[in-house]
């Protein structure tokens, strides 16, 4: 009897230790396999995702065509782009998620942002709910849908295991 409740405690442990890499900070890859670039439909990708504060906004793109900008509100509307504004041009630009709260960004090149290469978001509490809809599971060859997949293996296997330690 005191064997099943060790293992069941064990079971509790592992699964309080690897739960937390499911809400683990997220790579979101601007785009997603299209990445950064003119005739995609950035507020329908956003849409089916959940940004919170620790994860990072990764955008990819050739760096001699486009470049991301990061406004307030109004400026993005208008596409304005201020003197004072953050822009990135490498190609491979990182954006840390590090508070709460909107964020806007756009393509500073030519008419990139009239032609709506632009992306809003807003980002959520590390431990908050979403407002809407759970976003659809990434794909299963992403890098995300990868750990993803690991991580959903690992909790029913430590499951599994656990009920049958109990079973006994």
């Amino acid at each position: 009897m005191a064997s099943k409740q060790m293992l069941a405690v064990a079971a509790a442990v592992a699964l309080a230790v690897l739960l937390p890499a499911c809400a683990a900070a997220t790579e979101h890859m601007v785009g997603d396999d299209n990445g950064w670039i003119l005739g995609f439909d950035y507020a329908a990708w956003a849409a089916t995702k959940q940004f919170r504060v620790g994860d990072t906004l990764v955008f990819r793109y050739k760096s001699t065509n486009h470049t991301v900008v990061e406004v307030g509100g109004a400026d993005f509307n208008a596409c304005n782009k201020p003197a004072n504004a953050n822009e990135w041009s490498s190609g491979e630009d990182r954006v840390a998620l590090g508070k709460e709260g909107r964020r806007w960004f756009f393509c500073g090149v030519g008419d990139h942002c009239a032609k709506n290469m632009k992306l809003k978001i807003t980002v959520l509490a590390a431990g908050a709910s979403a407002p809407e809809a759970p976003p659809s599971p990434p794909p299963p060859s992403s890098p995300a849908g990868k750990v993803q997949a690991r991580v959903a293996h690992a909790v029913a296997a430590v499951t599994a295991a656990a009920a049958a330690m109990l079973a006994l």
